[in-house]
């Protein structure tokens, strides 16, 4: 498990002295302190990863103690969208629009090896990877992970959202993935295929 470094900390201002003002850096950190430890999911359950992640949410994992009890089932209150399961080409315009939806600052989890690369569905009517239309911050691999393997993953965040920096320009560029990515699916050709009678020969990673 690792974090994405697409989000690197750069175009930092920096004082006189060669460091951030000691005012920035304590506003960030109480900033990101109070956004990391009330982070509110968005659930976007399609397969046996959310059942896990339903189990992450119960009792006995307690997601409570992360400040993530609030389950938003709206994107527009949510902070972290967590993509557990895969997601086949006619759900692509819809997390896209979910994603879009959100407010920022958001992020975004990638929950199991079908969000994350498609999985065993390596196929026309699957997304290869959620990266592929909306940027990830966090990927959680297995088939499916267990809730430790989900938590582990939020801890992750926390630690990302911790040591970000108002002053890095390019935090909030969180629409789009890199468009220069080879795996990078431009919109018009999600709607595309995810049309009633869309090509199918344009839905396999090798025609794209």
């Amino acid at each position: 498990m690792g974090l994405d470094t697409r989000r690197v900390e750069t175009n930092v201002d920096v004082g006189s002295a060669g460091s951030e003002s000691w005012v920035t850096t304590k506003l960030d950190f109480l900033v990101n302190w109070g956004r990391a430890n009330s982070l509110w999911p968005m659930p976007f359950g399609t397969a046996c990863c959310a059942i896990e992640f339903m189990a992450t949410a119960a009792s006995k994992f307690d997601l409570a103690r992360f400040g993530m009890e609030r389950m938003s089932f709206s994107p527009r209150q949510a902070d972290v969208l967590i993509c557990a399961g895969r997601v086949p080409f006619k759900l692509a315009p819809v997390l896209r629009r979910i994603w879009q939806q959100m407010p920022q600052p958001k992020w975004c989890i990638s929950m199991g090896a079908c969000a994350s690369s498609g999985g065993m569905f390596d196929n026309y009517a699957v997304v290869q990877g959620i990266d592929t239309i909306i940027p990830v911050d966090v990927y959680v691999p297995g088939c499916p992970p267990r809730p430790e393997g989900l938590m582990y993953g939020i801890m992750m965040l926390q630690e990302k959202v911790k040591k970000e920096r108002m002053a890095d320009k390019s935090l909030r560029n969180e629409m789009e993935p890199d468009p220069r990515s080879q795996l990078y699916i431009p919109p018009p050709l999600i709607d595309e295929v995810s049309e009633p009678f869309g090509n199918s020969v344009h839905q396999t990673r090798s025609g794209l």
